[in-house]
């Protein structure tokens, strides 16, 4: 059986489901109906509670090892059935926590995420991590819907990229008004700390979480995880907003050069770190989840578990130091106990 790796924080992990439906707004990628995501909530949650909960429907996991090319390899009951510490109806624990959300990277469902989703949570925070509707291999929808990625089929230049990015922070903004709301959807909403919310993205959710700071002050924090910023910094910065930069090393020269020029935009506290011997899908579930079905990416020579540890220690530092105020020296510079991560200062 495939699994994370245990949170490390000292709560239990609640989950609670949500379809959100913004019927102001047109969907962008079939141009009718209302746009509409699916929200997992995970939450601080006393231990011993709830129920277990899968990681991925069957039919969602087929669709996305389709996608990813691994078909033959991975049976999709195997990947469905992958192990993690969430469970549904946990009861909650007493008080208000910071809110973050996660978006996940183009064509991957926002499960690709659990594992730092968990972690936060584990930690102290409400987490709603979000799929954006056809923007993904397939994710289920209420009704026997299975939506699968149109945008996909509609992006013909790098430039077209702006689009999701924006359509992102318009989701991210609607997200913020039904969560924080007078009348909100979340029979938990108590939970959450309207005045401390951030938010975090890989790939093309990092993108977005720019996107959402730059259009939704309520945003106070973001941290992008190897995404090209296709919706730049604006040129007067985030008003003294917190950001963080986390991806690959500098292999990819106009990702480089995109990075360092928003750097240059970012006019709060900013970090801009870089992984050695990370990939795109690094600060992902995929690369745990791949060393345990013995298909390691061989470009790749950071392991899963580190992978995961990484990604989930310093995002966690961000946050906490952030939205909670606790001092975190490990976001100062280089530490010999993470020889991999390298501080830059273009």
């Amino acid at each position: 059986m495939l699994s994370l790796p245990a949170p490390a924080g000292r709560f239990g992990v609640g989950l609670d489901t949500l379809h959100l439906v913004d019927r102001e707004r047109t969907d962008p990628w079939v141009a009718s109906g209302p746009r509409e995501l699916m929200v997992t909530l995970r939450y601080p949650a006393r231990r011993g509670t709830g129920a277990p909960v899968g990681y991925l429907r069957t039919d969602e996991a087929r669709l996305l090892i389709e996608d990813r090319g691994l078909e033959g390899m991975v049976a999709p009951e195997v990947l469905a059935g992958t192990k993690s510490s969430s469970r549904a109806g946990a009861l909650p624990r007493v008080g208000r926590f910071p809110l973050v959300v996660l978006s996940p990277g183009f064509t991957v469902p926002r499960a690709s995420l659990t594992a730092l989703a968990e972690d936060l949570a584990s930690r102290g925070y409400v987490v709603a991590s979000v799929d954006h509707a056809y923007e993904a291999s397939g994710v289920a929808f209420p009704g026997g819907r299975m939506l699968t990625c149109r945008a996909c089929e509609q992006m013909k230049e790098k430039e077209d990229y702006r689009k999701v990015s924006d359509g992102r922070a318009r989701d991210v903004s609607f997200l913020l008004d039904r969560l924080t709301g007078r009348h909100p959807a979340w029979r938990h909403a108590w939970m959450i700390d309207e005045r401390r919310i951030g938010m975090a993205g890989h790939s093309i959710g990092g993108a977005g979480t720019a996107a959402a700071m730059a259009a939704d002050r309520r945003i106070r924090a973001g941290a992008d995880l190897d995404g090209t910023l296709f919706t730049p910094v604006p040129e007067n910065g985030l008003d003294g907003r917190p950001f963080l930069l986390m991806g690959t090393a500098e292999d990819d020269p106009e990702h480089y050069e995109n990075w360092a020029g928003n750097f240059g935009r970012l006019d709060g506290w900013k970090r801009w770190l870089t992984v050695e011997g990370s990939g795109h899908f690094t600060f992902t579930d995929f690369p745990v989840l791949g060393e345990q079905l013995g298909l390691p990416d061989p470009e790749v020579p950071l392991s899963g578990t580190r992978s995961v540890a990484l990604t989930r220690k310093y995002v966690a530092a961000f946050f906490d130091l952030q939205l909670k105020g606790v001092p975190q020296p490990l976001l100062d510079g280089p530490s010999a106990d993470n020889p991999e991560v390298r501080f830059h200062t273009p």
